[in-house]
């Protein structure tokens, strides 16, 4: 049987961070909003990497929403440290990067979210943000989710 945070069909998220105009993405699935007004949203970021050394330097970043298709960006994005892999340069390669509202996404998510950093504390393994929702934008309801990639063998569980 599941672990109990294992059975929820969770929505697989990418948090776009930015340093010295250089894009960083990961995934993530610790994301929930907490509020609607002001639309507020909780990420836990995994301690010692690139997303977390990037959203401690800036006040933003962008959500984003996978759709169904992008589950071929997983291992890269996600079992693949930004501390030492350019993955802007990957990302470019595969021509699959855009802007929106003057930041670099990836094309074709089902959603973005500009995020503005409010508060952090500490939790356990991971680092744990409440952001301010200041722009969003809904593009195709088919999201990618977590039972999707168990599906796939991209993870287990």
């Amino acid at each position: 049987m599941q672990k109990p945070w294992n059975i929820p069909n969770l929505p697989v998220y990418s948090l776009a961070t930015y340093a010295q105009d250089v894009v960083n993405m990961n995934i993530c699935t610790y994301v929930s909003a907490i509020s609607m007004m002001p639309k507020l949203y909780a990420i836990a970021v995994y301690n010692n990497t690139k997303t977390l050394e990037n959203i401690e330097a800036s006040e933003v970043a962008v959500l984003q929403l996978l759709h169904q298709s992008q589950y071929n960006l997983i291992k890269k994005l996600g079992q693949t440290s930004g501390l030492n892999y350019n993955k802007q340069q990957y990302l470019a390669k595969k021509d699959v990067l855009t802007s929106w509202n003057g930041f670099t996404i990836l094309k074709d998510v089902s959603a973005a979210v500009v995020l503005k950093k409010i508060s952090s504390q500490q939790t356990g393994d991971h680092k744990l943000f409440v952001f301010e929702a200041l722009q969003h934008k809904s593009f195709d309801r088919n999201c990618l989710t977590v039972n999707e990639l168990r599906e796939k063998k991209i993870i287990r569980g």
